[in-house]
């Protein structure tokens, strides 16, 4: 009898495998969504999306405060710089990734967010924010936040099969996107309509869930580096990693364009919107919101693309195509005045921005040994510091010479240098045969 009464729960079970399978099958016809048959994506995506989310609603809130607060373009840029300081100690996480696991290190990072996060949102509701606090918490959180990508690259290079890693890398990239454009928004909204500090408890509710769905991230890992745990000194594993990187040519130019990327390219997108916002377009916050939202609308369609053609794409030759692409429209972005225009050069440039930024990515994922892949990323993390460096620099520059000149420089600069990159090392990023270059 009770062997009767238990056959309807075996059938439903049995049902529910069935379906479940078939939604696998479903995934694996679709070729933006086949990374999702790996469980680990299936949790790393949306923790990383709310990361990211929280990361541009932080980016809206505490950049408007400055600017307001200071009203000066310089303090400004020094506040975006700050938000990139730890790229002098990531290759230092990507060895702390090998020794504890990347996913335990990414929740570590992550429960930091939440901390620093709290502590923003008191000082807001109790009315003690002052720009000397929010520079102090501010670097407290640069120091972590920038090897965030890194981590997330690596938990999907150790967790995707080969053949899905384009497409996998790209559909990754959509977080980053997606969350500029909803988190860009829905910040200068909530600061509109609630404040800074009850803004700020949305942004800490948004960090307290990416933690949470982190935890089931990269449990199962699809390819181990070595059996044995790390006994190399921190120090000699850091020498051999800028070795490496050093050594091999693809690797290294790739790095050497990453830094040149981050100089000369993202300062003009970045934490200057502000200042095109405010004092070229005489935009509100809103309206800042809707000039990072445009750029993050072209980056996402950039990644969608890659996602469903992704296998097709050499990824050195695009990497360097796209660069020069993304450097003339920024130089076109520099001379123009209406607003219009400007959210449709800056979709363009989001765009030109994910074909040049994701195949880097996998080319570094491919063409590195995995023995050396959480050192390589770890290092190509610190051309990150090209943007502050870049920021810094550009900040007094359009003091006194104003946007269009400055931007010109950077765009000019930014041409050259990828020219130089592409000819020196164009047997291992141009010719088709090139393992950069492999499909």
């Amino acid at each position: 009898m009770a062997y009767r009464q238990f056959l309807p729960c075996r059938s439903a079970l049995r049902r529910l495998a069935e379906e479940s399978e078939q939604d696998v099958t479903f995934l694996a016809h679709v070729p933006a969504l086949a990374p999702f048959r790996v469980r680990s994506f299936r949790f790393q995506w949306p923790a990383d999306l709310l990361a990211s989310w929280a990361f541009e609603m932080e980016g809206v809130i505490l950049g408007w405060f400055v600017l307001v607060s200071t009203q000066s373009v310089t303090a400004l840029a020094l506040f975006g710089s700050l938000q990139f300081l730890g790229t002098l100690i990531s290759p230092f996480f990507g060895m702390a990734g090998d020794r504890i696991g990347n996913r335990n290190l990414i929740c570590l990072m992550r429960i930091t967010y939440v901390g620093v996060a709290l502590c923003l949102a008191l000082l807001f509701l109790t009315g003690f924010a002052a720009p000397l606090s929010v520079f102090a918490l501010a670097t407290v959180m640069g120091l972590v936040r920038p090897s965030d990508i890194t981590m997330r690259n690596l938990l999907v290079g150790e967790s995707m099969p080969g053949d899905l890693l384009m497409r996998a890398m790209s559909v990754s990239r959509t977080t980053a996107d997606i969350a500029r454009v909803v988190g860009a928004l829905s910040g200068a909204t909530l600061v509109a309509a609630l404040g800074s500090g009850l803004a700020y408890v949305v942004v800490c509710s948004v960090y307290v869930l990416s933690f949470l769905l982190s935890l089931n991230v990269g449990i199962k890992r699809l390819r181990m580096l070595r059996e044995e745990p790390i006994r190399t000194g921190p120090l000699k594993a850091l020498r051999e990693g800028f070795a490496y990187v050093w050594s091999t040519p693809d690797v290294r130019a790739a790095t050497l364009l990453a830094f040149l990327m981050n100089f000369a390219a993202y300062p003009l997108v970045g934490s200057l919107l502000a200042h095109v916002a405010k004092d070229i377009y005489g935009m509100d916050q809103t309206g800042l919101g809707w000039l990072i939202a445009s750029f993050a609308i072209g980056a996402l369609a950039g990644s969608i693309v890659l996602s469903i053609h992704g296998s097709r794409v050499r990824a050195a030759r695009t990497m360097i195509a796209s660069a020069l692409l993304w450097f003339a429209l920024n130089f076109v972005f520099s001379w123009v005045e209406t607003p219009r225009w400007g959210e449709l050069l800056l979709v363009a440039m989001g765009t030109a921005q994910s074909f040049c930024m994701v195949p880097m990515a996998v080319l570094l994922l491919r063409t590195a040994d995995p023995a050396f892949r959480g050192r390589v990323m770890g290092v190509r993390m610190l051309a990150v510091y090209g943007l502050p460096l870049g920021l810094v620099l550009s900040g007094p520059l359009v003091e006194h010479l104003g946007f269009a000149i400055t931007g010109s420089l950077f765009s000019l600069v930014g041409i050259v240098f990828t020219m130089l990159i592409a000819s020196h090392w164009r047997e291992h990023l141009w010719y088709s045969h090139a393992a950069a270059n492999l499909r």
